[in-house]
């Protein structure tokens, strides 16, 4: 399971195929569960500003951001439907962004030293080179840019509820890839949060905030109280950090 092209083959068919009708996409203002950018205005003022997307999806994100004024808009996703999801979307939108079908660890044609801002919404973790993504990140963005990424908390993945109690399923340092119970094959893996900040650092980022917490005005206004806002008050379901790149 540790062979990076099965892995990406394995996912991009499934987000080719399958995609969103099992997997709730997760778009902006939402980081993900409980955490959105209008309470913690993690981009603040973005007007005039180049911004890149890692793991766009169906392009909702993109639209977000135009509709603040960004000046410029790209995106990467390893899907070829999801890249043609996002197109449509946008095309309805009227926004303009440029797409590119790659995997983010690979040299894909995105200029150096560009960016004001490149972000991902419950995207980054799919990666099997955590540490050249962030590297080849950080070439994306200008000096003082911005990197915001989000991703399911670890702790969340290791953890299960049996007879109205929560215990480990898991081992929270186990990161080796594994299946997940999805409809169609998928496969994940767990990173711990040290592993994170460990490849920001290398990468030459400074972590200059990150919520784990989870907005509870948010989780008392659903409707629907569900198994994950059960969960959500017991721990964290969601991280979110935002870096910033030093010049090296």
């Amino acid at each position: 399971m540790e062979d990076k092209n099965a892995i990406h083959k394995t996912n991009s068919f499934y987000w080719d195929t399958k995609g969103n009708d099992f997997l709730r996409a997760i778009v902006l203002p939402y980081y993900g569960a409980f955490i959105s950018e209008e309470k913690y205005q993690l981009f603040g003022d973005i007007s005039g500003k180049k911004l890149l997307e890692i793991g766009c999806g169906n392009g909702q994100s993109l639209q977000y951001q135009a509709e603040r004024n960004a000046s410029e808009l790209w995106a990467v996703d390893i899907s070829e439907r999801q890249i043609e999801k996002a197109a449509q979307h946008l095309e309805l939108s009227g926004v303009s962004a440029k797409l590119i079908c790659s995997a983010m660890e690979e040299e894909c044609g995105i200029p150096e030293e560009y960016f004001d801002y490149v972000y991902s919404i419950y995207a980054i973790g799919w990666t099997t080179d955590l540490e050249g993504t962030f590297c080849r990140i950080a070439s994306y963005l200008k000096k003082d840019g911005v990197f915001i990424f989000s991703w399911s908390h670890p702790i969340h993945r290791c953890v299960t509820e049996d007879n109205g109690r929560f215990v480990f399923k898991k081992s929270y340092f186990d990161e080796a890839w594994y299946p997940v119970a999805v409809e169609g094959e998928l496969l994940l893996a767990d990173r711990k949060l040290s592993t994170y900040v460990n490849a920001l650092a290398k990468a030459g980022f400074v972590v200059e905030q990150m919520i784990e917490q989870n907005d509870g005005e948010m989780m008392q206004s659903m409707e629907d109280k569900s198994d994950l806002a059960y969960r959500a008050k017991m721990f964290p379901v969601t991280f979110v950090i935002k870096a910033r790149k030093l010049q090296i």
